[in-house]
């Protein structure tokens, strides 16, 4: 895998920064999209000669893009996309496209960042897609109806079916990818010791993390699977998965349904802002 480069959002911190670091040191070019410039500017000194970074917001659908766009400028080829940024939020908030905050980030970044650099990803196969979900997602279900969830409004609502979004996208995904030469799987990496949660939640979030940060595993743990899914040679060729630290698993049985799948593809196309 040397020389490969390797996109990583939500890496400027906790297990995303720690995949980051491992893949770096595997001498892998590593390119990290972050919302906040100075947590970005530290993130990627630390890698080093083998760390770049793109500055952008991930729950904007034009900074996506935008951030799609400086990545294809800059550079020729691209190996594993860790589509990996996300959070949880007590209180219902809107996006700037004035999207339902859980939907726009967890969701709706994967999907649009994905669509954006597929090609780029075809061209430099054999390649890897690497989702981060969550265990929560066993809880989850997709609210057809409401997905913004205006009808009523509970942060683990959102994220569940959010995660829950993620392992149905990435199994979609992995049926259109076959013979491409490109995977994509999805992971839960653990409950861990991370800040996620406790960016613009007040109290609550501070509480949440303090839980995490004493009852969590650690980083290292935590980014394990992300790395085994972007480097293990073992998983070449290996596509619509689910996986844990402890190896592979069955997601909800619920997310196996095709027909569920493309109705979320279709409900996601639908929240793409001047699509093309």
């Amino acid at each position: 895998m040397t020389d490969k480069v390797v996109l990583i959002t939500g890496a400027t911190d906790g297990i995303g920064r720690q995949a980051a670091r491992e893949l770096a040191a595997k001498n892998m070019r590593i390119v990290i999209i972050g919302r906040n410039e100075e947590k970005l500017r530290a993130a990627v000194a630390e890698l080093g000669t083998n760390g770049d970074g793109i500055q952008a917001d991930l729950s904007i659908q034009a900074e996506v893009r935008r951030a799609a766009a400086e990545f294809r400028a800059r550079y020729g080829r691209l190996d594993v996309l860790v589509n990996n940024a996300g959070n949880g939020f007590f209180l219902r908030q809107l996006s700037a496209d004035g999207i339902e905050m859980t939907w726009a980030l967890n969701h709706m970044a994967y999907f649009i960042l994905t669509l954006e650099l597929l090609e780029m990803l075809k061209a430099s196969a054999p390649a890897r897609i690497v989702n981060t979900s969550s265990s929560a997602h066993y809880a989850g279900r997709i609210h057809w109806n409401d997905v913004e969830l205006k009808g009523g409004y509970w942060i683990m609502t959102a994220y569940r079916q959010s995660k829950l979004a993620n392992v149905m996208f990435t199994l979609a995904l992995a049926r259109r990818l076959e013979g491409s030469g490109v995977t994509a799987n999805a992971l839960h990496p653990g409950f861990v010791r991370t800040n996620i949660g406790g960016t613009g939640n007040g109290p609550l979030g501070r509480l949440v993390q303090r839980i995490a940060f004493r009852r969590g595993i650690s980083l290292e743990e935590g980014a394990r699977t992300t790395v085994r899914l972007a480097f293990d040679r073992e998983l070449e060729g290996v596509s619509g998965r689910f996986f844990t630290r402890f190896g592979e698993r069955r997601a909800l049985e619920a997310a196996y349904d095709v027909a569920a799948q493309e109705r979320l593809w279709e409900l996601s196309e639908r929240y793409v802002i001047g699509k093309r």
